[in-house]
């Protein structure tokens, strides 16, 4: 099996849907069948689990609440 994952564990990531673009760093990610791969990023002690899509190496300043 050949994993075509977009980010590996250690980048430092944004969600591109959070207004304050708090950077989070990816901890892990889990492959399932037919190739979809949810990565598992911590923002401080929380975590969540985000497709590729969801999230960008680019800070969005245009959508930041504060600044």
């Amino acid at each position: 099996m050949v994993v075509d994952n977009k980010y590996e564990i250690g980048d430092r990531v944004y969600l591109v849907s959070d207004p304050d673009q708090q950077l989070r760093i990816i901890t892990s990610f889990a492959v399932y069948k037919g190739g979809e791969i949810l990565y598992t990023v911590a923002c401080g002690e929380k975590e969540s689990r985000h497709y590729d899509f969801e999230m960008s190496k680019d800070k969005d300043l245009n959508i930041t609440t504060n600044g």
